[in-house]
């Protein structure tokens, strides 16, 4: 079953590699490609979330789930891929309720740094599930030197999740005040 997961892996990070290249040229363009490709960035980043969501649950399906979380390894790759999963459903959600209002003002920049995020997420998901195939990366190395041991750490530091609940909480009071600044 191991050899499905990897077939089925590759579409979300094929598709969701094309909506990170996507959010960049349209962040620093507004030509005719860029807006072409802005049109198909909903649908692109809809199957890039769905085929995500398959290859997670067949990630599951692959190992014993005994086997896998009792691995630090195996819980890191779990852990990722759950926050690459939400993070970019999350992005999906985001540029579909904004529409291409989001590339006016300041927020193309946010755009463009969630696209980055967002990638980069996805780059150390594969990394890690790499690891676990026995075919590591460099990027193990680059989270080596930035004190993430992958075969051994699973934490998450108290300070980042105060962070995380400090992050949401400002957000969504962010949202309710514009929301009552808006113009009726």
């Amino acid at each position: 079953m191991g050899p499905y997961h990897a077939v089925v892996v590759h579409f979300p990070i094929a598709l969701l590699v094309t909506a990170t290249l996507v959010i960049a040229l349209r962040a620093f363009s507004d030509g005719p490609l860029a807006l072409a490709t802005d049109r198909a960035l909903v649908p692109l980043l809809s199957l890039g979330v769905l085929s995500a969501v398959a290859a997670f649950a067949v990630g599951l399906l692959v190992w014993p789930m005994e086997a896998t979380f009792s691995s630090p390894l195996g819980r890191n790759h779990v852990l990722a891929a759950a926050w690459t999963v939400a993070y970019w459903t999350l992005l999906l959600v985001t540029r579909w309720l904004q529409g291409p209002a989001i590339w006016e003002g300041v927020t193309r920049w946010v755009m463009l740094g969630l696209g980055c995020l967002g990638g980069l997420l996805l780059a150390i998901t594969g990394s890690i599930g790499g690891h676990l195939m026995g075919t590591p990366t460099a990027a193990s190395q680059a989270l080596r030197l930035m004190g993430w041991e992958i075969y051994t750490t699973y934490y998450v530091p108290d300070a980042t999740l105060a962070l995380i609940v400090v992050s949401a909480v400002a957000l969504a009071a962010l949202g309710l005040w514009s929301r009552r600044s808006l113009p009726a």
